[in-house]
């Protein structure tokens, strides 16, 4: 589970920050299960992703993110899916389902149309997506939960850039470089969708306040002192 500080009161920053880990677990669990149905029942999926250029390859725009080409690739979206889709869910209550809107169909659209001719699919250009709108969106806001997320992706997934680019065969570098390239074009559009969180306010911070002891001993001292001076 992410421990991120926020602004927000205790119970209710540790109860939204369980439901966003649980919405994005949810949407893991049903990757898994359409993997082990895939895998149990022999179906053929691949036809399932985008196929760029091609009116069928369509449906891709819809069902590719949701299926993957084995357990192997499947695994290694599960802990960015995980964590980055928390971070979003978390950090952006307001942008949240636009982003992903975007990062999903538009990404996918814009692989349609610029991709090479095999199917791609995969849930790796929502991981870019996400990745790329809390990275970017940070550094835009700069209140404290947004840059404190901002570090955390990048920290975690700031190498996952290198994979906008062609390096590997059987990859869609493609698929990445769309969902990245939109995730940081809503960050731009959407920084400021979401309220900015008020500033904690310490104790001490109040200069209006005063100790009582501290200062009630002062105001003997002073009395004591225009006192003297009138006696004087």
């Amino acid at each position: 589970m992410l421990s991120i500080p926020s602004t927000r009161s205790s119970p209710q920053d540790v109860l939204i920050l369980k439901k966003a880990f649980y919405i994005a677990l949810s949407f893991v669990v049903i990757l898994w299960a359409i993997e082990l149905l895939k895998f149990f029942a022999g179906l053929d999926t691949f036809k399932l992703g985008t196929h760029p250029q091609q009116l069928s390859g369509l449906i891709g725009v819809v069902t590719a993110p949701l299926i993957h080409a084995s357990f192997e690739h499947l695994i290694s979206n599960t802990p960015a899916l995980l964590i980055l889709g928390t971070a979003l869910l978390y950090g952006y209550p307001r942008s949240r389902w636009v982003v992903l809107f975007v990062v999903w169909i538009l990404a996918e659209l814009g692989v349609w149309f610029t991709a090479r001719p095999v199917f791609h699919f995969g849930a790796s250009g929502l991981t870019y997506g996400i990745m790329a709108f809390v990275f970017v969106v940070g550094i835009l806001r700069r209140d404290r939960l947004a840059i404190t997320l901002s570090l955390l992706v990048f920290f975690l997934y700031g190498t996952m850039i290198w994979g906008i680019f062609p390096h590997q065969p059987g990859v869609s570098f493609e698929t990445h470089f769309w969902g990245a390239g939109l995730g940081a074009i809503c960050a731009v559009i959407f920084r400021n969708y979401d309220p900015t969180p008020p500033a904690k306010q310490y104790s001490w911070e109040n200069e209006d306040e005063e100790d009582s002891v501290i200062g009630e001993a002062w105001s003997e001292v002073d009395s004591d002192a225009k006192e003297s001076g009138k006696a004087e």
